[in-house]
């Protein structure tokens, strides 16, 4: 089973279309959508924006429908002069940039846990290879692997995009991948992070945001589809 969470419908709506037999359960106000696509058991899920939204989406989806890995599929904003509008970037690790309990001694973006502190969740290597694989197959769009960071508030200002870049080395930033990621490897199960960059360093308000989704979102959809085709 292959579990595919996005943070709004437009990004949902090309997988979904993909899919046959088709069967919808409501759960906690979402909508999984289980079918096959390419012949693999998926189930498709829009979370609503947001890290809590994510987290608690990702834990039931984990705990109700038992996917082999989860892949957390959407847009991104650019923190990194590296990647632009229309670019693909496929996640090594995802970090809580806004996790923040630095005057306790911790560094910004560490998770505390009852056994440990933990920085970055790491994605899924073979399933980020694969995606990177066949993100190859889109016409005129660059595609890198890198760091991802999200946080609960959508930055639009240049500079403090370019302190993301900085301070944890991300090339994209989101509201919804490391809380994914964070409760994944809380459960033991494989994730990985496909996004497509939806407003650059430069030209990152909200407007922009909205007229390149769209473009953006088709961009996923290839991608999972490539990516059901091949896993």
């Amino acid at each position: 089973m292959l579990g595919i969470i996005c943070a709004m419908q437009i990004e949902a709506d090309g997988i979904i279309a993909l899919c046959q037999n088709t069967e919808t359960t409501e759960k906690y106000g979402m909508t999984f959508t289980k079918g096959t696509l390419h012949g693999k058991d998926v189930v498709v899920v829009v979370c609503g924006v947001g890290k809590v939204n994510a987290g608690m989406c990702a834990a039931v989806l984990i705990n109700d429908f038992k996917p082999d890995l989860v892949i957390n599929s959407g847009v991104a904003g650019a923190v990194s002069p590296m990647v632009s509008i229309g670019d693909i970037v496929v996640g090594t690790k995802a970090v809580e940039h806004d996790m923040n309990t630095t005057p306790l001694g911790d560094r910004q973006g560490e998770v505390s846990f009852p056994k440990c502190k933990k920085m970055f969740f790491e994605c899924d290597k073979d399933a980020s290879r694969l995606l990177e694989e066949v993100c190859a197959g889109l016409d005129d769009t660059k595609t890198v692997r890198g760091i991802i960071a999200s946080g609960d508030i959508f930055i639009s200002d240049r500079s403090q995009r370019l302190r993301l870049n900085d301070r944890f080395g991300a090339l994209a930033c989101e509201m919804e991948g490391a809380a994914i990621g964070h409760v994944c490897w809380c459960c033991g199960v494989p994730f990985a992070i496909l996004r497509a960059i939806s407003d650059d360093i430069d030209e990152n308000k909200g407007v922009d945001f909205v007229k390149f989704c769209a473009l953006a979102a088709k961009k996923t959809v290839f991608a999972i589809d490539g990516f059901a085709l091949k896993y």
